[in-house]
């Protein structure tokens, strides 16, 4: 990408600061993702987890869910075990999550490509796709810390069980293909508005 004059015509945006640019771009689409998701179904995780789960925990899972990313119930008693997933947004009836990641991305990669006065759909892509960087290392990182355990033991039989995002779908469709496609078609489209 070719160094490309600000808005203000301060001087050049060199390759690295523009990547820097959007995925830090990406890390705020992450957050504010998760805020709006926060504010959408706050109360219905108290309702559904009461105080055997961190709030915040269970918002992380209708966010990963909102992204398509399955979560994973696991249990283990015993020698036994099992696996389900949940399906928290049918279930809860909020399915307007399900717009939440893209609008935000298209957003992001739309205000990427209008700061940089971006016209061509080559230089919207290289504005766009970086914006997956900070993004998969907030979904990479919540994936991990996102997981809930419980663990008890009776007349010597251990039992265990855990929730939580499942990771790799987590870091792949979540993390690299929703600001992969979502960041850049924003920044495409604001590249065609800005080039007429």
């Amino acid at each position: 990408m070719s160094p490309k004059p600000t808005p203000s015509d301060e001087g050049p945006i060199s390759r690295g600061s523009s990547v820097a640019a959007s995925a830090g771009l990406g890390v705020f689409a992450a957050a504010i993702g998760y805020l709006v998701t926060y504010l959408l179904v706050g109360s219905d995780v108290r309702e559904l987890f009461g105080e055997d789960v961190a709030r915040w925990k269970g918002v992380a899972w209708y966010f990963y869910e909102a992204h398509m990313v399955d979560i994973e119930a696991s249990s283990q008693v015993g020698s036994f075990s099992g696996t389900q997933v949940l399906d928290l947004i049918a279930e809860s009836g909020a399915d307007l999550l399900y717009v939440v990641p893209p609008l935000v991305l298209l957003a992001v990669g739309a205000l990427l490509a209008v700061r940089w006065s971006v016209t061509d759909l080559g230089d919207a892509v290289i504005a766009g796709a970086p914006v997956t960087i900070g993004y998969a290392a907030v979904i990479g990182l919540g994936a991990i810390v996102a997981e809930s355990t419980a663990e008890a033991s009776v007349f010597g039989i251990e039992a265990t069980s855990s929730i939580a995002p499942a990771l790799v779908p987590a870091i792949v469709l979540g993390g690299v293909l929703y600001p992969l496609v979502f960041a850049t078609t924003g920044a495409a489209i604001a590249a065609v508005v800005n080039a007429q």
